[in-house]
């Protein structure tokens, strides 16, 4: 068999599989082909991800999702697809609560403010530095655990025999038995950070919680299950259709999708999200990662996402949706030209919690900077310079907390998903960190949910190297050097 210039030598053979990737803000179905120094991908579907305002708090509309999961389904059988396997991610943190397999309400979405008594109840119980020695987890009020001794207060817990978070449930839908996929687990707040992680059940029961409710564990590459005859038919597809435990969370495929190749790299997984960090072997849970608010989040193969969670392109989003709003055409691309040229007056502090919540962000960013004694953008151009700048200036700040807190020299930093299509953001992220940046591949979780399912299938190299030089040779990296204008 021969060997690949940069990695371990390729296997045989190509085969289709399906992703699911489920992003904060939309969905979309994936179809990749992957054989030897192949690995294509084109979207079947898309489909928007809006949570729905209602009496009760902000609801995740899960039906319309898996609508939009089963229009793919439908796209790739009308097309003679026959996949291999289907795989499922999603962003993290949010459940349905089941009784008997039947799905009780609409999950609950992780920017409902409902969490706020339930921190004060668990810190009450379990004080935050053991919690962190525990779970290995930065603070964020929407962490799970915190979810679920709201639930608790709310009394729905007490009717559910079964806790599943969202891309297990909707795996679950397509014919998966119940299980947790561990990658997603990790965010929960309630696995052990041990080599071998189990459910926290010493934990659970310590908030109150019952650790009956949390379904079996499983490893990414794990089949657990098949399509339903059911969808087999409305869809079109092969009966009998593997579904396979991808890293279900959206990051940990991300992670996987990264092309590094210097041990020496950091990563930016850029979306609604920013997730800036290290792929480690051990976890980092020293007072120091714990005051500058970094996680530790299990990935694929065992290895542990050292990051810190930046606002992400939610701020400029919102942005532009308050803009659009108000009857203003945005070109986000022409914007972002006008803004390279514009001198930013005043950073701001993105991951502040005032922009959190969804609405109108540029009174909010207002208010920040007359608090903080700093000048407020004049014009819409200087607006978006300002916040890819304070977006930049976060990220950088996160790669150098990250390498000090885990003891390593970062010496480059990979760019990706939607925000590697952002050049001012990959310019400001290299000029302010000092370090080159590799922007690209924006697709990188559904190449990571596609690497996994092609690894079940034998399809890939075993290891995660030989599957991130597959991703660079298919989809190289564009360089983007501190001090590069745009040519």
């Amino acid at each position: 068999m021969p060997a690949a210039a940069d990695g371990p030598p390729l296997v045989h053979g190509s085969g289709t599989v399906l992703a699911v990737d489920l992003g904060a803000t939309s969905g979309r179905v994936v179809a990749s082909t992957v054989g030897p120094d192949r690995l294509d991908l084109e979207v079947l579907h898309r489909f928007p991800n809006e949570a729905v305002p209602t009496p009760e708090g902000l609801r995740t509309d899960l039906l319309a999702l898996y609508r939009g999961v089963l229009t793919g389904l439908e796209v790739a059988g009308r097309r003679g697809l026959e996949p291999l396997s289907i795989g499922v991610d999603s962003w993290a943190v949010d459940y349905g609560l089941l009784r008997r397999g039947r799905l009780l309400a609409q999950p609950v979405h992780y920017r409902d403010g409902r969490t706020a008594a339930a921190v004060d109840a668990v810190h009450e119980r379990v004080p935050f530095a053991e919690l962190y020695r525990q779970n290995g987890l930065q603070f964020l009020p929407f962490t799970t655990l915190y979810q679920l001794v709201a639930e608790q207060r709310d009394g729905l817990l007490d009717v559910a025999d079964q806790v599943l978070l969202l891309p297990d449930l909707l795996a679950c839908w397509l014919g998966a038995e119940p299980r947790a996929e561990l990658t997603n687990a990790s965010t929960t707040g309630l696995l052990t950070l041990d080599a071998d992680p189990v459910w926290n059940t010493a934990l659970a029961e310590r908030l109150g919680l019952d650790p009956a409710v949390l379904p079996p564990l499983v490893a990414p590459g794990t089949v657990t299950g098949t399509l339903s005859a059911a969808l087999a038919e409305r869809t079109g597809l092969p009966a009998g259709t593997d579904l396979v435990a991808v890293g279900s969370h959206d990051t940990a495929s991300a992670v996987v999708g990264v092309p590094m190749e210097q041990p020496d790299a950091a990563y930016v997984s850029c979306g609604t999200w920013g997730l800036v960090g290290l792929e480690l072997d051990r976890p980092v849970v020293s007072d120091g990662a714990r005051e500058a608010g970094f996680t530790n989040e299990l990935g694929v193969d065992g290895r542990i996402r050292f990051l810190h969670n930046v606002m992400g392109l939610w701020v400029l989003s919102q942005t532009v949706r308050e803009w659009e709003a108000d009857g203003t055409t945005v070109d986000l691309p022409e914007l972002l030209r006008a803004a390279a040229g514009t001198d930013v007056a005043a950073l701001f502090d993105v991951d502040d919690p005032v922009f959190l919540a969804p609405g109108p962000m540029t009174p909010r960013i207002t208010r920040w900077l007359a608090e903080h004694d700093r000048p407020v953008p004049s014009g819409t151009a200087a607006w978006v310079a300002t916040v890819v700048a304070s977006l930049a200036q976060a990220m950088a700040d996160a790669v150098a907390t990250a390498g000090r807190l885990a003891g390593r020299r970062v010496g480059v930093v990979h760019l990706v998903g939607g925000g590697a299509l952002n050049d001012l953001l990959a310019r400001g992220i290299a000029d302010r960190s000092g370090l080159p940046v590799l922007a690209g591949p924006v697709e990188a979780t559904a190449l990571g949910n596609v690497l996994v399912q092609a690894r079940a299938a034998g399809l890939v190299p075993d290891t995660l190297e030989g599957m991130r030089a597959l991703v660079r040779r298919t989809h190289p990296p564009r360089r983007v050097e501190p001090g590069q204008r745009p040519s």
